[in-house]
């Protein structure tokens, strides 16, 4: 096992670094007894790998003691985990088929939770509770370098998604609400210019925040702004009929943008789609051309693993049993909203839905007041969401850059600043949301779900206790091969139907 520098090994989990001088001498253990993986007697961290003073207070990986308790942590990664990804869930559904859906869902989200064991059964062994640190001690600068690469885009893609519903949302809110004319070109209808303010008032003072443990009820309020969604999606399922009456202005539907293998009726009053039995019936198994996006937007949706080793540095009194559980009641809570919302969101529309769920009930009624509050609850929970997950790529950026630096105002300020300033611009500029979904679903999320926390356990892990013919590694190393399977295959996918420009035929009807 390649042993880290002292520098390296002194690197806190929000960016801060502590003197060692008086810690100079004291071993750091990596070679465990046979109950390497046995909770102490006490719940808490094993002292044998902290450094001890004298029979001073050890310190827990860090310059501080957790104070998070677990509830607010479920939060945190729960709000971690939940994001824009839902609203295009409902879409994902149209094109795999309820069973499909489910199988794939359930599969990635019992993936997620197995690739978060192997995170915390490495992190307990050398003593590092920072994804960043935990690539060094497996391959050197290049696995930190690796590792802070693949969690800076995968969040920055997050947060540029996040972003994208505020510009796209929150212009239609404000010109529902105000009553004014779609096409007026009103400043504050410019969801270039909301977005920009947006980050600037709501998003940056969260973001600037030292520790993410004080993000703990805006995560709850967030989460509970999704509840709220949820609920509007079931019940606005028994309230739309099948088919639908599209909104008209003018007497005109041109302006709405209809799925080519819809046949419609035009009348002066609107749009009516024809009532076609094959439109309003669910179907169990599904593959068309879209399909390809499906799996990297499932995969980027249970995306968590840059927060887990940050909030478990937080909890209090930490130990990896309590971080596991942490870890699959927030999974559990939000695979449980995932498949209800795509599952009623799909019931409504059918093969109608669009890419963005909430852009599918405009077609129906712009001014629907339920809705309205809706897409504020969804604004609201997106926002929050952010500085969450801002807060592992400036520790990434932070651990790359700079690694012995000891904590800065100015530099976290700074690295906050940048960041939102970047994700801005490409909010502005990306075509749309599937885009990112795929692209960066398709790409960072494997290395961060499969391959990293595969790797990483099975270079850690010593030889002596678990030999590469053992069990754990095997499935470790097929967990990593899995990964990248997917990646290469998702990818090919995406590839091949932009470069076509006419749908991947992947069989099926």
């Amino acid at each position: 096992i390649m042993e880290p520098s002292q520098s390296e090994m002194n690197i806190l989990s929000n960016g801060k670094s502590h003197d060692l001088g008086d810690d100079v001498g004291v071993p750091l253990k990596t070679m465990l007894d046979e109950d390497q993986y046995e909770e102490p007697d006490d719940g808490l961290e094993n002292e044998e790998f902290l450094p001890n003073e004298g029979g001073k207070k050890p310190i827990r990986f860090t310059d501080f003691e957790g104070k998070t308790s677990f509830g607010m942590s479920v939060f945190n990664l729960g709000n971690a985990i939940m994001g824009s990804g839902i609203l295009g869930l409902a879409y994902a559904m149209a094109n795999t088929g309820i069973l499909l859906f489910w199988f794939l869902l359930t599969a990635v989200a019992a993936l997620s939770s197995y690739s978060i064991h192997l995170l915390l059964k490495s992190s307990g062994i050398v003593g590092i509770r920072a994804y960043e640190q935990l690539g060094y001690r497996a391959f050197g600068n290049l696995g930190k370098i690796a590792a802070g690469t693949a969690i800076t885009l995968q969040n920055i893609g997050a947060m540029s998604s996040y972003l994208y519903i505020v510009k796209s949302e929150l212009p239609l809110v404000i010109q529902a609400f105000l009553k004014v004319e779609p096409n007026s070109d009103l400043w504050y209808l410019n969801g270039n210019y909301l977005v920009i303010m947006v980050s600037a008032s709501i998003i940056l003072p969260l973001a600037l925040m030292k520790q993410l443990g004080y993000l703990g009820y805006t995560s709850g309020f967030s989460l509970s702004c999704m509840v709220f969604f949820l609920t509007a999606v079931i019940f606005k399922k028994f309230q739309i009929p099948c088919p639908f009456e599209e909104f008209s202005v003018n007497g005109t539907a041109s302006h709405l943008s209809l799925n080519d293998s819809v046949h419609i009726h035009e009348y002066n009053n609107g749009v009516v789609h024809e009532d076609d039995d094959s439109h309003c019936t669910p179907r169990m198994f599904t593959i068309n051309p879209q399909t390809a996006y499906t799996i990297p937007i499932l995969a980027f949706a249970f995306v968590c693993h840059p927060e887990v080793l940050p909030i478990y540095t937080e909890l209090r009194n930490p130990s990896k049993k309590k971080m596991q559980k942490v870890s699959n009641i927030s999974i559990l809570i939000m695979y449980t909203m995932y498949f209800l919302a795509a599952l009623f969101g799909y019931l409504t529309f059918y093969g109608n839905v669009e890419t963005e769920l909430l852009h599918t009930y405009s077609r129906i009624d712009p001014y629907d007041t339920l809705i309205l509050c809706v897409r504020v609850a969804v604004l609201t929970a997106v926002t929050l969401t952010v500085p969450i997950v801002l807060f592992p790529v400036r520790r990434a950026i932070q651990q790359m850059i700079f690694p012995t630096k000891s904590f800065s105002w100015l530099r976290h300020i700074a690295i906050a600043l940048i960041l939102l300033t970047f994700i801005n611009m490409l909010v502005i500029f990306a075509p749309n949301i599937l885009g990112i979904f795929g692209i960066i679903g398709a790409t960072s999320a494997p290395c961060l779900i499969f391959i990293f926390p595969a790797v990483f356990y099975i270079r850690i892990v010593p030889k002596e206790d678990e030999p590469m013919n053992s069990l754990p590694k095997i499935m470790a190393a097929c967990f990593a091969a899995l990964g990248f399977s997917f990646m290469v295959m998702s990818l090919s996918f995406i590839i091949i139907d932009w470069t076509t420009g006419e749908g991947l035929a992947v069989g099926g009807h």
